[in-house]
């Protein structure tokens, strides 16, 4: 228990606090400016014990009353403290503070236009070019913007074009003016450019010259090709949601805003807009056990985007709450922007109704998200009493051939979908199943810093595997949960017969044996299925690229042997009697 005399030696100055618990697991990372003074604020004395405050929220209490130790962390700055609380949330995943995991980069569309014939290009970084003209940032649809400009106009189409100096085929099918070969004056070349510009800069002329081109070509029959430019006009029609907001004044905002609902649910959404017109949006589903604090996703978000030097830095960064450390994260923003950004809550005016329009669209986005999971994984929760609903899950699998070709494969389960692009692979050095696990799981927990940990870790296998997680994330401090699940053998196979299996499910103090139509089994047997289909997947690919390259056979051979026997396994256990005839007809 937290005693009077842990409260007294608590230093006084700026830094971060943990709260842990008699496990030593860190529950909680909080910042201050004078830690004694922010810690024993929590608490009160009553009969000489320390207990806590009666008017915290639910989920404060919960946590201080399983804290028995308190670790601190002295910095020179609140800055810093900020910093050092980020990191530590982001690589350690504390149960009771939120964690906004989305840091990603957005792109953007540059030009310099200081050159004799420039071209778009792509961007998540600042170009120190002279004359350089940005556009966005693009949540989404950046690369299918650059692809329909460059497909409706006839630009410089490649980097390497005009050093070619000679017409290629982009000349010949009218996509390109050859300036490389001078069939094109700088002043005409322009006239075309500025025509691109006024497209990009409104998305709405661009969707006609999209839908045109598509009309065009289904008119001739061209059907693959028409449907390019559908899917293209699927993936920008969502940038032009907002492009009926403007004002007459050009100014650059980041409009951000919160919405939750009862059931500890919460969207973060993010309008974009530059010269007056909301040009794009993002928004961030955020679900926790307790209540959502809005003061930590501001902050996390402002600390995690604005990190990077920008191409566009807003004027301004419009919430839709009050924070308690606008000066310190203003500060935190001109340090690495160069730039003073005003963060402010706007009362009334043009500012405020933006700030309406974002809780609009994330009430919407609210309503219309499926509850099914949550109810789903509220299940999952209580079955194996875990500690947290696991929201996110990571899910792990390895797969070798007489431990060749050893591979395994992490998939990713959030939203109430599998989450392709968190997907990841790992080339293998163990010689069995256990250590070749360790070495995943390590390299796992390595990169938490950049890529934070989930609430669950399910394994394929059994109480060895989640001892082994287990003991590994104790070593690196932290607390996810641990589920192992392992296949059901047959005549020692693997029983992956779907909805019959009786795979049986380890905890760290339990075993279980669920009936094969249990909900929560085959929910755990669906992520394990993935994960194998996914290692297995990359395996086999492995063993085909060594086939390939150790392979004498010709391209023509390898097809006429794919066409006879189906695979490179088939071929590779063929007599060379037996392909030689299959050659021979």
């Amino acid at each position: 228990m937290i005693t009077q005399e842990i409260l007294n030696n608590l230093p006084t100055t700026f830094g971060i606090y943990q709260y842990l618990d008699h496990q030593g697991r860190v529950l909680y990372v909080g910042k201050a400016k004078n830690i004694k003074k922010r810690v024993k604020s929590y608490f009160k004395i009553q009969d000489t014990k320390v207990l806590p405050q009666s008017n915290l929220s639910q989920r404060i209490q919960i946590m201080l009353n399983q804290t028995t130790q308190i670790h601190t962390i002295v910095v020179s700055s609140e800055q810093d403290a900020l910093l050092l609380e980020n990191s530590l949330i982001k690589q350690l995943k504390p149960k009771y503070n939120i964690l906004l995991r989305d840091d990603k980069t957005y792109p953007y569309i540059c030009i310099d236009m200081s050159e004799d014939f420039p071209r778009f290009e792509m961007t998540r970084k600042v170009q120190h070019k002279k004359e350089m003209l940005y556009f966005g940032p693009y949540p989404s649809g950046c690369r299918d913007i650059l692809d329909s400009l460059y497909a409706l106009f006839a630009l410089v189409q490649k980097k390497s074009c005009i050093k070619g100096k000679k017409a290629c085929l982009f000349y010949q099918i009218n996509r390109c003016k050859a300036p490389c070969e001078g069939k094109i004056t700088k002043e005409a070349y322009k006239e075309i450019l500025q025509e691109a510009l006024k497209v990009l800069k409104n998305k709405n002329k661009l969707l006609e010259a999209l839908e045109q081109k598509m009309l065009d070509l289904a008119q001739k029959l061209l059907f693959e090709e028409a449907n390019i430019y559908k899917q293209r006009i699927q993936k920008i029609t969502p940038l032009t949601n907002f492009s009926q907001i403007s004002y007459p004044q050009p100014y650059d905002f980041d409009i951000l805003s919160i919405v939750k609902n009862h059931s500890h649910h919460a969207i973060l959404i993010k309008l974009f807009m530059r010269e007056g017109k909301i040009i794009a949006s993002d928004f961030e589903n955020i679900k926790s056990d307790y209540e959502i604090d809005d003061n930590d996703i501001y902050t996390q978000f402002i600390l995690n985007h604005y990190k990077e030097k920008l191409p566009i830095i807003p004027q301004n960064i419009l919430i839709g709450t009050d924070i308690e450390n606008i000066k310190e994260l203003e500060d935190f923003i001109y340090q690495y922007q160069g730039k003073k950004v005003v963060i402010q809550k706007p009362l009334k005016g043009f500012k405020a109704s933006l700030i309406a329009i974002a809780n609009q669209n994330a009430n919407e986005i609210l309503r219309q998200q499926n509850q099914q999971e949550n109810t789903l994984l509220k299940g999952i929760k209580d079955v194996f009493k875990l500690s947290q609903t696991p929201f996110r899950i990571e899910v792990f699998d390895t797969s070798h051939h007489n431990f060749s070709f050893k591979v395994g494969g992490m998939i990713v389960f959030e939203n109430n979908r599998f989450v392709k692009n968190a997907y990841r692979h790992y080339h293998l050095e163990g010689n069995d199943e256990y250590s070749q696990m360790q070495e995943m799981l390590t390299r796992r927990i390595e990169s938490f810093e950049k890529n934070p940990p989930p609430n669950l870790w399910l394994l394929d296998g059994g109480k060895a595997q989640i001892n082994l997680a287990k003991k590994l994330l104790q070593s690196a401090g932290v607390d996810i949960d641990i589920i192992g699940i392992a296949k059901e053998k047959l005549d020692h196979k693997a029983h992956r017969a779907k909805g019959r299996a009786k795979d049986t499910i380890y905890l760290l103090d339990s075993v279980l044996h669920l009936d094969t139509n249990h909900t929560s089994l085959q929910f755990l047997q669906k992520l394990r299925d993935e994960a194998h289909r996914f290692a297995i997947t990359f395996h086999k690919n492995q063993k085909t690229k060594n086939f390939i390259k150790n392979t004498t056979y010709s391209p023509s051979e390898l097809k006429k042997l794919l066409d006879y026997y189906g695979n490179f396994t088939t071929i590779n256990n063929a007599s060379k009697e037996e392909i030689r005839q299959i050659l021979k007809k």
